[in-house]
């Protein structure tokens, strides 16, 4: 991989909010460009990198446009110029930009965006679900989900050394529950800036379009003896990410102390029953949890971090010793089936040869609240399947009202 520089940083204890936490984290890793147009609940994050290149507290380009869609265009073509470039949006602006997504990873530009995640309309609703960030799942992006403030914070400043890492060259998608995660206030540590500039080091393209010495083409028409070589060699990359991930992962604990992994395994190691969760929604059940245990249940959770590439072996291996698992989607997939974790992971554990009961649940659908009391309800459900043979739940929705 890329040398990453690693110097040891000292914790800046914060108080704020998960927008703010990662506009402080686009201050440090100082992009070249920014091109965004607002759109709730990711507004503030542009709102807040203008401030601080107004401020003099960082030399970013911003380019504000008319539209998300323009937004990722000029990102692509800042990217393709050889600027390490970045963006932001939410919901129905992700949505927006779709045609956009699959060129940047078709051609391969190593650019970020942070997403914070919105339903995707209709009915219109401005709440929190993860539609947007699926929707996009198959667009040739790495995606990161993060369950609170630092966790995206981190996941944002680890994002470039993954996307610029010669074995890569993708795009990666940093996710975070918009409002939940976006607006809340928390305790968070900070990392110093000079740290930082360094772990993410100067961005040095081998091929870009404002080098004379070297002229190249971005986005050509490929022809049918082409194009599916190019796809194969996309999926190539996406699969060598899972190893710069964990690389970049063990780089950065170096620096903060603090690790991650593809997905976080939370009191499972004798658990009888393990829920399978993202984003925010993981702490509510981390937190049932704990009540649970003292009550005698041998429960735990398993938070995915890394969604893109989807870590199908090591969950169907993290999973393999218990009794069945939960397995919960904060969006629809309108198969008529299942949710996309709901499909993903009952495949790979059929692939990997893996036995146990998978119930795949619906919850939080444009905000809906999901309580400790509705995990604990989940948990129950389950138990009640593997040992009194209860049929399993199709496709059930959580707090669903009558």
């Amino acid at each position: 991989m890329s040398n990453l520089e690693i110097v040891k940083s000292k914790a800046i204890p914060e108080r704020m909010s998960g927008n703010e936490a990662v506009a402080n984290a686009i201050r440090q890793v100082e992009p070249d460009v920014m091109p965004a147009f607002p759109i709730t609940p990711s507004t503030e994050i542009p709102q807040m990198v203008s401030n601080f290149i107004a401020n003099g507290q960082m030399d970013t380009d911003f380019i504000p446009v008319e539209s998300e869609h323009s937004a990722m265009s000029a990102a692509i073509g800042a990217e393709a110029a050889g600027a390490r470039t970045m963006t932001a949006t939410s919901s129905a602006g992700l949505a927006l930009m779709w045609e956009e997504l699959l060129l940047a990873a078709s051609n391969r530009l190593p650019l970020v965006l942070t997403l914070v995640n919105r339903t995707l309309s209709g009915p219109i609703n401005i709440n929190c679900d993860h539609s947007d960030g699926m929707g996009a799942r198959d667009t040739g992006w790495i995606q990161i989900y993060a369950e609170d403030n630092q966790e995206v914070y981190d996941n944002y400043i680890q994002a470039f050394p993954i996307a610029e890492d010669p074995r890569v060259h993708l795009p990666v998608m940093i996710c975070q529950d918009g409002f939940i995660t976006s607006h809340a206030v928390m305790n968070i540590n900070l990392l110093e800036d000079e740290p930082v500039k360094k772990f993410v080091g100067t961005y040095e393209p081998e091929e870009f379009l404002l080098n004379p010495g070297k002229p190249v083409s971005v986005g050509p028409y490929s022809v049918s003896n082409y194009a599916m070589e190019a796809k194969k060699a996309q999926e190539a990359a996406m699969e060598a990410s899972t190893e710069v991930i964990l690389e970049v992962a063990e780089k950065f604990a170096e620096m903060s102390g603090r690790s991650y992994g593809l997905f976080e395994e939370y009191r499972t190691e004798d658990a009888d029953y393990i829920m399978v969760i993202m984003g925010s929604a993981a702490g509510t059940a981390k937190q049932a949890v704990d009540e649970m245990r003292e009550q005698g249940w041998k429960v735990g959770v398993l938070k995915i971090r890394v969604f893109r590439p989807f870590p199908e072996k090591q969950i169907a291996q993290a999973l393999k010793n218990c009794k069945g698992a939960a397995i919960m989607d904060r969006c629809e997939s309108y198969n008529g089936n299942s949710g996309p974790l709901g499909s993903e992971i009952p495949a790979g554990l059929f692939r990997n040869k893996v036995s146990i009961e998978a119930v795949n649940y619906i919850y939080g659908l444009g905000g809906r609240d999901f309580t400790t009391e509705d995990v604990k309800d989940v948990f129950a459900e389950l138990k009640d399947v593997v040992e009194n043979g209860k049929p399993a739940p199709d496709h059930k929705y959580v707090g669903l009202r009558g």
